[in-house]
């Protein structure tokens, strides 16, 4: 009972290792793909414009009457960002905090 409890350990062991190995003995070929690198470089800015679309959408439907708060803490956002040499966190902070004193202060 002993040397079956030990061979399934190591046999997931050894399943597990090759799992998690798999992915870096792919990765040699991929970098080479012309896909891949396009992939790389339109990937995270779609995934931040379906973000912003879905997050935006729903904030409007949520605010009713107030949805135009949403455009200006969002055109706050872009126009730091623009402005400020691109610096993401100061733009998201800043459009955060002027969607804050919308909310809280009108």
């Amino acid at each position: 009972m002993t040397w079956y409890l030990i061979a399934a350990i190591a046999l997931g062991g050894i399943i597990t290792l090759g799992l998690r190995a798999l992915p870096f003995a792919m990765l040699k070929p991929l970098r080479r793909s012309k896909f891949v690198r396009s992939l790389g470089e339109w990937m995270p800015a779609g995934i931040v414009l379906i973000l912003a679309v879905v997050v935006l959408r729903d904030e409007i439907v949520a605010r009713g009457a107030d949805w135009w708060m949403v455009l200006v803490a969002t055109a706050v956002t872009v126009a730091v960002h623009l402005l400020a040499g691109r610096r993401i966190l100061l733009s998201v902070a800043a459009g955060t905090a002027c969607y804050v004193a919308l909310v809280n202060l009108l």
